[in-house]
């Protein structure tokens, strides 16, 4: 009997499970992102290595991904490709550069022979469409008079502020302040100018809801139908699946209720991660994720829910060819946004949870056209009712702040330093998009923040907001 109890006893007792088991994938990962940052800043952001190196690859730590960081790397800059890893740096990983998409990621097995089955959306002379037209659709700034309600020392004193935080490991590469449509204040880092596009993150997500929210308006997509997906595994059973309760609403206020990946501190180990920087699709682990909440009853920043309304916006449009050049026809080229890149997996989807390279104008553009209503030089592109729903916030979050709305930012209900009206795109190292209805404003940010915590985009907004005269706000 005592026998018998020391034996249960051991084998009841609680095993914790120090070994990392997802090693091998942080290795491969962790190559794939030096793979992909290098190759687009090389060949998408025209930098020079030195300078990829020490502000784009700068974010890299052992901590991040279990391992060293130093591992080995080939660059074939004739074939616009970028190797990293093998032998005892863990499994190589290639980026390849393909014209009007980006660097795309082969899978480890691959090489450089499969270049030219990998997709491609040629440029010509797209990125020079704006050169010779008038701001906001171009390049040609006007001559203008100082606003009268804007003091120009302090909005200067904010753009230094911004520029040379006290923190070191927060690095802006650009500030632009729009204000009534105009250009009144803008500012790169040195080697960088208003040409140079550079990684947008997690901002992609609120032009993929842009994109999505003119398919809703034209009666192809609905919000709270079932989401138009597939799902995995397919298995023989005679109850339905769970998972077609969840609807387009549920996957773009991040509340689909699906396990959890991103949100767990998995993104460097497995998920997403592996089609973000291994060659994986961006797509199929996506619909494989079971259902552990009531969609819509919990808040989880996942990549997949957003990768989920992509495949939905696929879906609908029918076929390849059309799926590709939507955002283009639909949106970009329409606000002038010439020197955007939508980035693929190497299957040809669209990774809109994070994958897009521009630049600042193109982003301010974007800005306005949400600041101006959805309406663009008098055509109507998003309704109104599609912005309604991007700045409400998303039930999931009234417990915290009621801080996130469609796949946008709202101002937490903590802060009462910045107009509750303001909203905001946000992602990894500081990329901001922050529109301020009531003053008539748009400010983007972009940044290579390598370290928590990042600039917070609230912050921005109120330094920025010092300048302004707030007697006058209303009547701006």
């Amino acid at each position: 009997m005592r026998l018998w109890i020391l034996v249960s006893v051991l084998f009841s007792a609680p095993v914790l499970a120090e070994f990392d088991y997802f090693g091998e994938n942080r290795l491969m990962i962790r190559n794939g992102v030096q793979a992909v940052l290098t190759c687009n800043g090389l060949f998408t952001s025209e930098r020079s290595l030195e300078l990829v190196q020490r502000e784009e690859l700068a974010y890299l730590t052992q901590e991040r991904f279990g391992g060293p960081v130093d591992q080995g790397l080939s660059i074939d800059r004739e074939r616009k490709a970028v190797m990293v890893g093998g032998g005892i740096d863990g499994i190589p990983i290639t980026a390849v550069y393909r014209d009007g998409i980006g660097c795309v990621v082969l899978a480890p097995d691959q090489t450089l022979d499969a270049i030219a089955d990998l997709p491609v959306l040629p440029e010509g002379d797209r990125r020079q469409g704006g050169t010779n037209q008038q701001w906001p659709h171009g390049d040609q700034l006007a001559a203008q008079t100082w606003p009268t309600n804007i003091d120009q020392k302090k909005l200067v004193a904010a753009s230094n502020r911004i520029f040379e935080p006290e923190l070191d490991n927060q690095i802006t590469l650009s500030l632009l302040v729009i204000h009534k449509g105009q250009l009144i204040h803008e500012r790169y880092r040195e080697g960088i100018d208003y040409k140079t596009r550079t990684r947008t993150w997690s901002t992609a997500k609120s032009i993929a809801v842009t994109l999505i929210g003119m398919l809703v308006d034209q009666g192809m997509l609905e919000l709270d139908e079932p989401l138009p997906v597939d799902w995995l595994p397919k298995v023989n059973v005679r109850d339905p699946d769970p998972r077609t309760s969840i609807t387009l609403r549920n996957v773009l206020h991040m509340s689909s209720g699906l396990y959890p990946v991103d949100s767990c501190n998995q993104e460097y180990a497995t998920g997403s991660g592996l089609a973000y920087w291994a060659g994986a699709s961006s797509v199929e682990s996506a619909r494989n994720r079971g259902l552990i909440r009531e969609p819509g009853s919990h808040w989880d920043y996942e990549n997949y829910d957003t990768l989920l309304a992509v495949l939905a916006m696929k879906n609908v449009l029918g076929n390849q060819e059309d799926y590709l050049n939507f955002p283009r026809k639909a949106l970009l080229d329409k606000i002038g946004m010439h020197n955007t890149l939508l980035s693929t997996d190497r299957f040809g989807d669209f990774i809109l949870s994070s994958q897009v390279y521009t630049n600042a104008r193109d982003l301010a553009r974007f800005g306005l056209l949400y600041l101006n209503n959805g309406i663009w030089q008098g055509e109507r592109l998003i309704s109104q009712e599609w912005i309604d729903f991007v700045r409400t916030p998303a039930p999931s979050t009234a417990d915290d702040g009621n801080f996130y709305g469609g796949q946008f930012w709202l101002v937490p209900e903590s802060r009462d330093d910045v107009p509750k009206d303001a909203y905001a795109t946000a992602g990894n190292r500081g990329q901001y998009v922050i529109i301020v209805p009531s003053h008539d404003l748009v400010i983007v940010r972009r940044g290579l923040d390598y370290a928590s915590p990042h600039m917070n985009r609230w912050d921005i907004a109120a330094q920025v907001l010092e300048a302004f005269d707030s007697r006058n706000a209303a009547n701006e």
